[in-house]
């Protein structure tokens, strides 16, 4: 069974730095279920069916202005419902003021309420973002994740196959590092984004030297902490006998992670070979098939041309 996922007051209110000005501080150990957010025009206007609840309540300039507008009764009755122990937190925007009556229910409830001076959009667009990462859906799967001309390419294969070796070398090409060993993958909509975990972060481990840390290294742009996986390329051992896909018109591969089909190479590894170079040309090659120029169909369509030119001499 899956495990529930949930980010929890606390931790929205110490990323965005929100003021608080009610609520305790095991309020702050709430909640927060789903990514969205929830500016409650019916439920100020008492129509309290189909809430969406569970969600974190944002007050902007209209429910503001609208709060004004109602008596002491409705506010009362409404602000009532929306701090119940399904409602995670309220958030006020740009710098508005907490209306009194709300203040007053939210301290006697031990409701946390909170400040900020951002606009409300804004807000809401970034609060959402938090969630979406904190609350997707996560595996960790070992590997490197390199950003190669700013396609983050997941590299995989057995152990010994020399992956941090060919991230130290493409870091030294200009490329930059996400992580190495390990990858932590989340699932945000139809999208995979990869990092590393904090205690690996900008860290490499090379046989026969140990540790090394890339920031150091090569600067700090040479890392980042995230990217999203764009392409997963496999490294396997060379084998004389196997039979390797040398003109790219097979059939595509995909590898899912996530539910989510990511495009996959398969790339022989044997001494001699210069990884890195190969590599890169596989993302330039993908980038390139992405913008409609596939060059696998390119030479497939010359060597049709070239035999139906035959047949007519």
């Amino acid at each position: 069974m899956e495990e529930k996922k949930f980010v929890t007051v606390r931790s929205l209110q110490a990323y965005f730095n929100f003021e608080q000005i009610c609520g305790t501080d095991a309020s702050l150990d709430r909640q927060i279920e789903i990514a969205d957010t929830n500016r409650p025009g019916l439920e100020l206007a008492g129509y309290f069916d189909h809430s969406q609840a569970r969600r974190l309540v944002i007050l902007g300039d209209k429910e503001i202005s609208y709060i004004q507008t109602m008596s002491e009764k409705k506010q009362r009755k409404s602000f009532d419902f929306i701090t119940d122990k399904h409602t995670p937190a309220i958030i006020i925007s740009k710098s508005h003021e907490c209306p009194p009556i709300l203040k007053r229910i939210a301290k006697r409830k031990k409701f946390p309420i909170f400040l900020t001076n951002a606009s409300t959009s804004r807000l809401i667009v970034e609060i959402v973002a938090f969630l979406d990462e904190g609350l997707a859906t996560s595996d960790s799967l070992h590997g490197g994740l390199i950003s190669i001309y700013d396609k983050g390419v997941l590299i995989r294969g057995d152990s010994g196959m020399g992956k941090s070796e060919i991230a130290l070398e493409l870091v030294k090409r200009g490329h930059q590092l996400v992580a190495d060993d390990r990858v932590d993958c989340y699932r945000i909509h139809n999208k995979i984004v990869g990092k590393s975990p904090d205690l690996l972060r900008g860290m490499l481990e090379i046989r026969g030297i140990g540790i090394i840390n890339v920031q150091r290294m090569f600067g700090i742009a040479s890392i980042i902490p995230k990217a999203e996986v764009n392409l997963e390329i496999s490294l396997v051992k060379w084998a004389d006998n196997a039979d390797y896909d040398r003109v790219g018109i097979e059939e595509k591969k995909f590898d899912s992670i996530l539910g989510v089909d990511i495009p996959k190479i398969i790339i022989p590894v044997r001494e001699g070979r210069s990884m890195a170079v190969i590599i890169e040309s596989a993302v330039t090659n993908y980038i390139l098939s992405e913008m409609g120029m596939d060059s696998a169909k390119e030479f497939e369509q010359r060597v049709l041309d070239y035999i139906e030119k035959n047949k007519e001499q």
